[in-house]
């Protein structure tokens, strides 16, 4: 994507504004239905007391916290995001500064731990993101990148057998088209780990998490089908009447709806990167 190309795509505005009410409803579903995999994924790769971490687009203040706990007095969590506002501004144990990571320079390392969780596949300049996440690492720490991949699972309701699920699969697809209008990139979980050995990380692993259902689950996408609501109706991908048949449906208990998986990869900087061998005559 040109710089061109992005700037547009930033000028159509962020789909999921965090400044809108149900922006809170969705971080706190999203923390409930992610964060245990995060946590044991973080915990996975030794997080200890003393460790410099960077939450990219830490959104609401679950992740931080706990990394801020692990890592104790002696640590750092820095916590960054384009938006702050759904952060704590006074009294945490940790910092929070508004940042851009795909246009700003990262903040003053180096980190033994970079985490960003559902950010690069809303960021225009993802290529560029990843590249600063890397640079801010000390050699030997450890990258974590989690996000949704929207096109390896696009439906909302997997078992589509009557009018509730095929109106909700169909609520899915606008939501999609409103994502990739705005530069999402709906196939990018699955390129994580490319993406990773490509910056020079070694160690590389991935693995997905998929739910299926759940309350959670059900929160999230009302929340959600709320926050886009006006945009489904003004793009023509629902009507409202539409709408608010599916929140009924939703509410009622009996719809199960599902999430993108969630692709979560690794990797370390090298130690040292090797010497070039030498020239033969």
């Amino acid at each position: 994507m040109t710089d061109e190309e992005a700037a547009r795509q930033r000028d159509k505005g962020y789909l999921l504004d965090n400044r809108q009410a149900e922006a809170g409803e969705r971080f706190a579903a999203l923390s409930r239905l992610f964060d245990p995999v995060t946590f044991r994924r973080l915990g996975a790769l030794g997080v200890a007391e003393g460790w410099s971490c960077w939450e990219v687009g830490a959104g609401g203040p679950s992740v931080p916290g706990w990394l801020a706990e692990r890592v104790g007095e002696k640590g750092r969590v820095l916590a960054t995001d384009l938006d702050t506002s759904w952060m704590p501004q006074a009294g945490a144990p940790y910092e929070v500064v508004r940042h851009d990571v795909g246009a700003d320079e990262p903040p003053e390392g180096p980190f033994d731990l970079v985490h960003a969780r559902l950010v690069l596949v809303h960021v225009p300049r993802r290529e560029a993101a990843l590249r600063a996440m890397v640079r801010a690492l000390r050699p030997g720490g450890w990258l974590l990148l989690e996000d949704a991949d929207p096109a390896l699972q696009p439906l909302a309701c997997p078992d589509e057998y009557g009018r509730e699920q095929e109106l909700a699969n169909r609520i899915r697809r606008g939501f999609r088209a409103l994502l990739a209008e705005r530069g999402a990139q709906l196939d990018f979980g699955r390129t994580l780990p490319r993406l990773l050995r490509t910056a020079g990380l070694v160690d590389v692993e991935a693995d997905a998490y998929f739910p299926i259902t759940s309350p959670t689950g059900s929160a999230l996408e009302a929340a959600t089908v709320r926050q886009i609501r006006d945009r489904l109706i003004e793009g023509g991908l629902a009507t409202a009447e539409e709408i608010e048949e599916h929140l009924a449906n939703i509410a009622s208990g009996s719809l199960d709806t599902t999430t993108a998986p969630l692709i979560s990869a690794w990797g370390r900087k090298p130690l040292s990167r090797p010497l070039p061998q030498a020239q033969t005559q």
